[in-house]
């Protein structure tokens, strides 16, 4: 089994290493790095190119924020998932905005941090829900009607199906079988997707969509 490559990012040891311990204990994930600031978790990225980077937004040196825009500039594949203590919509907005594909609160399970780990693995959006409608409707406070001539210029029929599935929070397999299509299909469209709106995450896509008004809010879970 091919495991999923970690990096863990917090000024704090025993919550980093606690961390480490937990997640090294899921049979497909594997901790390969651990950084207590901002710059050293930049400088590891660089060097381990980990799948996923796990990353506290208030760290030493430099913050989680810029920390996410540099990795996301050097590691585009890398995704990275934002656990803070902070669940204000500042940070959340500006997690998104650095390339973050993943904002969650740290008193999150265990279990459910292992699959949202898999879930960003897969190219999938995962934020906490109490925050994700707020903060989606700050980022577009006011939604556009659906405009499919518009959305039309940039993806085919096919690939905004999938892009409206995805902002519903479906999950490849979910998307393959609403749509009756691979799992890997499903993947070709999104790397398709991401290619032509010039992004590399799912919350990057959907937020391009709704601020150019192809599907609203209430398309939204």
């Amino acid at each position: 089994m091919e495991r999923i490559r970690v990096l863990l990012a917090d000024d704090h040891p025993a919550f980093r290493e606690g961390l480490s311990r937990l997640l090294g204990e899921q049979e497909d994930l594997e901790v390969v790095g651990q950084a207590g600031d901002g710059e050293e978790a930049v400088k590891l990225a660089n060097e381990l190119r980990p799948d996923v980077a796990i990353i506290d937004v208030a760290m030493p040196k430099l913050s989680g924020i810029e920390a996410t825009k540099q990795i996301k500039a050097a590691c585009p594949d890398t995704a990275v998932l934002i656990v803070s203590a902070y669940d204000n919509e500042p940070y959340v907005i500006n997690a998104i905005e650095a390339g973050a594909a993943g904002y969650l609160l740290k008193n999150v399970r265990v279990r459910e941090l292992s699959a949202a780990v898999r879930a960003l693995h897969d190219g999938e959006i995962v934020l906490d829900s109490s925050a994700a409608r707020r903060v989606f409707s700050r980022l577009v406070p006011v939604a556009g009607s659906v405009s499919a001539g518009e959305a039309s210029k940039q993806l085919h029929q096919r690939e905004l199906q999938v892009l409206k599935l995805a902002a519903k929070g479906m999950s490849n397999k979910e998307i393959a079988q609403e749509l009756t299509i691979s799992v890997r299909t499903v993947q070709t469209h999104l790397v398709n997707i991401f290619a032509k709106l010039n992004v590399n995450s799912r919350t990057e896509a959907v937020l391009h969509a709704l601020r150019e008004g192809w599907f609203t809010l209430d398309d939204l879970p």
